[in-house]
């Protein structure tokens, strides 16, 4: 969650190195994802294209393994490059579970997808290492600085894909069970400050935007929490946010130590942020702010020191800042704009970019496309073809916590922003592609399991709504097609 590098939402959390980077660099105020899920984002960040051009529609469908990211053209350009982690940007991520879901949608039923959301704590106040791949794959990166980077005569790119602060697996929800457990150790809870921790306000569920109910549903948040259960979720989230600036640190302690630090612009980023019980729902797959919102943090040599960037950007700004910074030209068909004239502090109106940024969703835990428009001090959110689902605007000076959706209220900045919208995206048409994408998907999916789709399609993660009446949902399916 983006919010969490910069006041007050860094006041939950003990964040050092995040901190660090705000001393010496530039933070932006106003990142935003392309897309608020995995693949998608990625996809968008490796690209410099927005969703609708790359077509990753969800979680399995990423870029072809053979485009060309910045990173393949750095190399081109004579940078050494080296990549460790988490990179899901390609096709044929994720489980069985998360395609099938993404695909039936539009299907006229309501199941329960993902575990509940729940606590677990483990070890004792010595335990540091609990994300322990994570821990491996940034050892291994501080290792590459340290034996190899430091030996090199050309420049290099180095990147780590973590895969904090992501939840974990619950397998009690079944075998391709969804990440609902926030899991951390005393070690990483103390840093979190529980009397800062502000408790979500909740609309009824007879109020919530239709949309809205579908993922609270399908997310497992429609039953009771207790605030206490609601505080526990959001400081383990806080402390895996923790555990996640400790491995930030490891590599700046590592450029620091080798003496790279002062020649070498340290970058920090998300794919997507996440609600931790906002708007009654956990995970990301929504346009609120707790999943939209991503931290977007720059040092380095021509950067400038403990600035604050207002301007709204997003994640397909990444392609053609990595190519100006290595002096690489830029290609003309981006969707995204150099942020290098921003991180040396020039004045707004030289720069040729957009008032506004994008982002849109495809995927699972949401029955219908989805794309926001931030621009000022206005969020607005359009769905499907624009009118079968009514909009979403909200006013985040008034409104932070975006609880009150004014779009009856101004109708002409609705219809102002839609215009934009619809300038930069034509989403009838896309949300459109989309349906007839999901049906084709499926179809071939149903056709490859021939006589084992009932059961297949059955002990999915919804398995424990969907067995009580098995015959109900497969007839919903079949209307549907």
């Amino acid at each position: 969650d983006g919010r969490l590098t910069f006041s007050p939402g860094n006041q939950t959390v003990d964040l050092p190195f995040i901190n660090f980077m705000k001393r010496y660099g530039t933070v932006f105020l106003n990142a935003y994802t392309n897309s608020p899920i995995c693949c998608p984002s990625r996809a968008a960040m490796w690209s410099g294209l927005f969703t609708h051009l790359t077509e990753s529609w969800n979680n399995f469908k990423g870029l072809d393994p053979d485009y060309v990211t910045w990173m393949d053209l750095m190399e081109k350009h004579g940078y050494h490059t080296q990549k460790y982690g988490k990179l899901d940007y390609t096709s044929g991520h994720h489980s069985v579970s998360n395609r099938v879901e993404a695909w039936t949608r539009d299907v006229d039923f309501l199941l329960r997808q993902e575990g509940r959301p729940m606590v677990n704590l483990t070890g004792d106040r010595k335990h540091v290492r609990v994300m322990e791949a994570d821990w491996r794959n940034t050892d291994k990166a501080v290792n590459w600085i340290k034996e190899e980077a430091i030996n090199l005569t050309q420049p290099f790119v180095l990147y780590l894909g973590l895969n904090l602060p992501h939840p974990y697996p619950s397998p009690s929800a079944g075998e391709n069970f969804g990440s609902s457990t926030f899991l951390t150790s005393p070690y990483w809870l103390e840093k979190v400050t529980y009397e800062a921790i502000k408790i979500p306000k909740w609309s009824s569920l007879s109020e919530m935007h239709p949309v809205d109910y579908y993922s609270s549903y399908t997310k497992n948040c429609t039953g009771d929490f207790t605030k206490q259960e609601v505080r526990n979720i959001r400081a383990f989230y806080y402390a895996m946010c923790a555990e996640t600036d400790a491995m930030l640190g490891e590599i700046i302690s590592a450029l620091r130590d080798t003496g790279l630090l002062k020649k070498t612009i340290v970058i920090f980023t998300a794919d997507h942020g996440e609600l931790a019980m906002e708007h009654r729902q956990f995970y990301k797959m929504s346009m609120y702010e707790g999943s939209s919102h991503v931290p977007l943090l720059v040092m380095g040599p021509g950067v400038q020191e403990q600035q604050q960037v207002p301007d709204v950007v997003s994640l397909v700004d990444i392609y053609p800042t990595m190519l100006d910074i290595a002096r690489i030209p830029v290609p003309q068909n981006l969707s995204g704009y150099s942020l290098t004239p921003l991180l040396r502090g020039k004045a707004e109106n030289e720069l040729p970019r957009p008032s506004w940024v994008l982002s849109e969703f495809h995927g699972c835990n949401v029955n219908s496309s989805t794309y926001m428009l931030r621009t000022g001090k206005w969020k607005y959110i359009a769905y499907s073809d624009g009118r079968s689902v009514l909009p979403q605007l909200f006013d985040l000076t008034a409104d932070p916590d975006e609880l009150t959706n004014v779009a009856i209220k101004f109708p002409i900045i609705v219809r102002s922003l839609d215009k934009i919208l619809r300038s930069v995206v034509n989403y009838p048409k896309v949300s459109s592609h989309v349906q007839d994408y999901n049906k084709r998907q499926f179809i071939s999916w149903k056709q490859s399991l021939g006589q084992n789709y009932s059961n297949v399609i059955a002990n999915l993660r919804w398995h424990q709504d969907w067995l009580k009446e098995p015959k109900k949902y497969e007839n919903a399916i079949d209307k549907w097609l």
